[in-house]
């Protein structure tokens, strides 16, 4: 039997299996709890997970065993679940990356991990050619169902092969979704959402952040949400609202990462005029806060810790522009790192390299005379 050609409409069929997770639903913060670390946000999440899924599986570099990965972010659960559900690999990122869409295709819900968001060069091939493009040319009939944990971001000179940021060339790759939270509860939330998704996706956990020791990110510690907690992706989160004003005195940042924390603290200086809006996911993206946000203010600062050229932040400022252009008071403005190729290991290059609250402030005093 010969089938019928496509129709044009039938293109944009199957890019993502849709997904269950359509609103947030559960308890951010449980009554009588104390605040936890990051890095234990995602430990729990994932050990409620395996208790509940048994075709859940955690692998990847390190992490059985009694270590638990370089972060410790999967402490006891190979003890838990036992060597067959939790298990280390070869320092092969191909492998761990290619090797969830067998495991997809089986039933296995598989969470790997690459250990620093400089080693998944390797495993790139294996993300775009196969893992992403799974669903749309199997006209959804295989998505690979995997979550892909990667440690990011500069911290603690890490140096040139520790400390990248990568999620604009993560986000050229059609086909998978990608998180990058900032507090412990969105991490809870976000890795409950992204389990249940039918597609892939890719978690970014700024290692800076996983134990707060870092001046004035204390507030990525958060009250652990209960089980039931989930966070739609797509979803940003307004970390602080400020009163749009007539003397366009007023401006929104919209960041994600180490970003909001850089945004938080420069905002202390301008009490009532800076709006935050912290994305969580890059993709999906929530356009309709962020452009709500502009629209508000009429001035916006686009905050990344990548450099700021060639980029994720300047596709989204170009967006804005685009899409609020009658409502800008003056250009959208891209604050990043410098444009080098390798993060220093010296802290004072790095230090200088990257953004932080203090340059942050001089540009918001500068877009705010504009």
């Amino acid at each position: 039997m010969v089938a019928e050609d496509p129709r044009p409409e039938d293109l944009f069929d199957y890019d993502f299996m849709p997904t269950p997770v359509t609103e947030e639903k559960g308890q951010r913060e449980p009554a009588g709890k104390e605040k936890t670390v990051m890095v234990d946000s995602a430990l729990f999440a994932i050990r409620e997970l395996m208790t509940k899924h048994p075709e859940c599986l955690l692998y990847g570099q390190d992490v059985g065993g009694r270590l638990g990965g370089v972060f410790r972010e999967a402490a006891t659960l190979a003890q838990t679940f036992g060597d067959h559900r939790v298990f280390n690999t070869p320092i092969q990122e191909a492998f761990i990356i290619g090797s969830t869409v067998g495991m997809s295709a089986v039933g296995c819900k598989p969470i790997v991990e690459v250990q620093f968001a400089d080693y998944i060069w390797p495993g790139l091939n294996q993300l775009f050619t196969e893992v992403s493009r799974s669903c749309y040319l199997s006209n959804g009939k295989w998505p690979v169902s995997m979550i892909l944990r990667v440690p990011i971001g500069a911290y603690g000179s890490g140096g040139p092969y520790h400390s990248s940021s990568v999620e604009s060339v993560l986000a050229n790759i059609r086909g998978i979704k990608i998180c990058y939270p900032s507090t412990g509860a969105d991490l809870k939330g976000l890795m409950k959402a992204a389990y249940y998704d039918p597609n892939p996706v890719v978690m970014l956990e700024h290692k800076g952040l996983y134990w707060s020791k870092i001046k004035g990110t204390e507030d990525a510690k958060t009250i652990e949400p209960d089980e039931d907690y989930i966070i739609p992706l797509g979803k940003a989160r307004m970390v602080q609202e400020a009163e749009a004003t007539k003397d366009k005195s007023s401006l929104t940042i919209i960041t994600y990462g180490m970003g909001v924390y850089w945004a938080k603290n420069a905002a202390k200086e301008f009490a009532g005029q800076i709006e935050i809006v912290d994305l969580r996911t890059i993709n999906p993206l929530d356009e309709a806060t962020v452009f709500a946000s502009v629209r508000k203010h009429g001035k916006c600062i686009v905050l990344t810790e990548e450099p700021y050229n060639n980029g994720f932040a300047q596709a989204l400022a170009g967006r804005i522009s685009k899409y609020c252009f009658e409502s800008l008071d003056a250009p959208v403005e891209v604050i990043g790192s410098e444009n080098l190729p390798a993060i220093p290991l010296n802290s004072t290059l790095e230090t200088t390299m990257l953004p932080n609250a203090s340059k942050v402030a001089k540009a918001i005093g500068e877009l705010l005379n504009y």
